[in-house]
């Protein structure tokens, strides 16, 4: 019952996201965030249905979080688009939910009820939505890493798309700290410690040192934007892995995080 509600939320929200990637330029730019807006709206109500009928957060798995990455990449994409007006942003953020949404509709989960007993903490929710929110933000940073490398060598002038890359990294790079520091938490109540460089942990702390890199690189090299932008525009690789990869990784059958996969 679930899944058939899904193809037509799906759809849905496919039609709304294409149109609004695909308006043509004009004056008036409000339609396209409209669009968006909507799109994300109808993926909200599904999620809300879905935590409603599992009786359960819908964060156990990687179909569900990659519903939530979905709706929270376009909600950074909008709130970048009207924060520092780049339109484009907002229609790289649209695609790359509409495909993670993708993945959802042609892979999809079970949706079962069940929660297993490491699950079932208060510090489950939050740890997954902090984690969600740095993903959005930092896989914005990461294409406007790439955009600072071309610009660069079309010899245009990059430092607003620098001030925006810092900016979202600054952001997306404390989420993640926050993130590690309740998944830390949450460790010591479920297993009794608070790390144990679990193949999951360590490629988190992975993922924040990246991103720590390119922050002291900006401050320690404010003149070699070049390799700050390449640390950028490669750092979301290392996020993937860490959310999605490592479960496909040897060292992971008996990792603590299996149950995400």
């Amino acid at each position: 019952m679930i899944w058939s509600f899904f193809s037509v939320f799906y759809a849905v929200v496919a039609l709304l996201w294409v149109i609004a990637i695909l308006f043509p330029p004009v004056k008036e730019k409000t339609i396209p965030e409209m669009l968006a807006l909507s799109g994300i709206v109808v993926l909200g109500a599904f999620i809300i249905i879905l935590w409603i009928t599992l009786e359960r957060p819908p964060m156990k798995t990687l179909a569900e979080t990659r519903l939530w990455y979905s709706f929270l990449l376009p909600v950074a994409g909008l709130f970048i688009c009207r924060r520092w007006k780049y339109r484009w942003l907002l229609s790289y953020c649209l695609g790359l939910a509409l495909l993670f949404l993708t993945l959802v509709f042609f892979k999809p989960d079970t949706f079962d009820q069940v929660l297993m007993p490491a699950l079932q903490s208060i510090w489950f929710v939050p740890h997954v939505i902090v984690y969600m929110i740095a993903y959005a933000l930092l896989a914005a940073s990461s294409v406007v890493g790439i955009k600072g490398l071309f610009d660069d060598y079309r010899k245009k002038n990059n430092r607003d798309i620098l001030i925006l890359a810092d900016n979202l990294v600054y952001l997306g790079a404390s989420f993640l700290l926050f993130g590690l520091l309740l998944g830390a938490i949450w460790a010591k109540e479920a297993w009794g410690h608070y790390w144990t460089w679990d193949p999951k942990e360590t490629w988190a702390y992975l993922s924040w040192f990246i991103y720590l890199l390119y922050i002291h690189w900006r401050f320690s090299r404010p003149d070699r934007t070049k390799g700050a932008l390449w640390i950028l525009s490669l750092a979301f690789i290392v996020l993937l892995i860490c959310w999605m990869g490592i479960n496909y990784l040897p060292g992971a059958v008996n990792s603590v995080h299996t149950y995400s996969a």
